[in-house]
């Protein structure tokens, strides 16, 4: 072979791997700069006072079922960091109008107004039994034994508010004395106005954790079986960056049902698997 040759040959051998240096060198410079991608922080606001479905005041590391949840769907998604405060729920709808809050959980029901007002996921965060809550001593077990009775005043607009009222209209033979208010009390000083017969019951979403107010404050207070089953939704702040972040989660409560962690989660705070319920 000629030192012509064998020299071209070495010159072509070193191109090669410069070129592949090169290559190399650029296609870690393109993953660098993926991962160094900034982890973005999605601003979550959760039930103060709603244990054991949520509660932790402001400056507290909120506690129960839905911030486990999203703890959970946190771990699966490192893009994002949650940061999760308790707030009252005048202060988490404000919030999340506003964009102060990216989402807000509070064991919501989808109707269409929030829908169109908020982003909200395909698959449910959890489930909802609506429960009659009266004194032991009452013949109050389901919705018709309602009538004449004072009950408690429901959140406007909220999901238990539409349920009643179109019950009514459904059965038109029940006249039920039915109010609501905005005035956001919480339930435990509603659990003991019907102890102190201000009212003769409340109808309310079994997860506030009731029945541990109940027991602790030793009430004279029984709940009735389930009138009706609800999924529950985490809203979030409708913005065209919030797209992403609105499949991502969708897809990783999905993940969540099907290997049983919602079920663990939902028994930790529950005491039973409410995922059952979930439709």
């Amino acid at each position: 072979m000629s030192t012509m040759k064998s020299l071209s040959r070495r010159q072509f051998g070193l191109a090669v791997v410069g070129g592949m240096a090169i290559a190399l060198s650029t296609a870690g410079a393109s993953y660098a700069q993926t991962s160094a991608s900034p982890v973005r922080t999605i601003k979550i606001a959760t039930s103060a006072e709603s244990k054991p479905l949520s509660w932790g005041a402001i400056g507290v590391e909120p506690q129960g079922y839905e911030p486990d949840v999203l703890k959970a769907i946190n771990a699966k998604l490192p893009q994002y960091k949650f940061e999760m405060e308790g707030a009252a729920d005048i202060a988490q709808e404000t919030g999340l109008v506003t964009g102060k809050y990216d989402i807000s959980t509070g064991g919501y029901y989808k109707n269409p107004a929030r829908s169109k007002q908020f982003l909200i996921p395909e698959n449910p965060m959890g489930a909802s039994l609506l429960k009659i809550y009266s004194r032991k001593d009452s013949n109050i077990n389901e919705l018709k034994d309602l009538v004449g009775k004072q009950v408690v005043p429901l959140t406007a607009g909220g999901g238990t508010y539409r349920f009643v009222t179109q019950w009514q209209a459904d059965n038109p033979s029940y006249k039920l004395d039915i109010t609501a208010s905005n005035a956001g009390v919480p339930y435990p000083n509603r659990l003991n106005e019907i102890q102190n017969k201000k009212y003769d019951a409340a109808i309310l979403p079994s997860n506030l954790g009731q029945q541990e107010v109940i027991d602790n404050q030793k009430l004279d207070i029984k709940a009735s079986d389930p009138i009706t089953i609800n999924n529950t939704f985490m809203l979030i702040h409708r913005a065209d960056k919030n797209q992403a972040l609105l499949a991502d989660i969708d897809k990783v409560l999905k993940e969540l049902k099907a290997d049983g962690t919602l079920s663990k989660i939902s028994q930790k705070w529950f005491g039973e698997d409410i995922v059952v319920y979930m439709k």
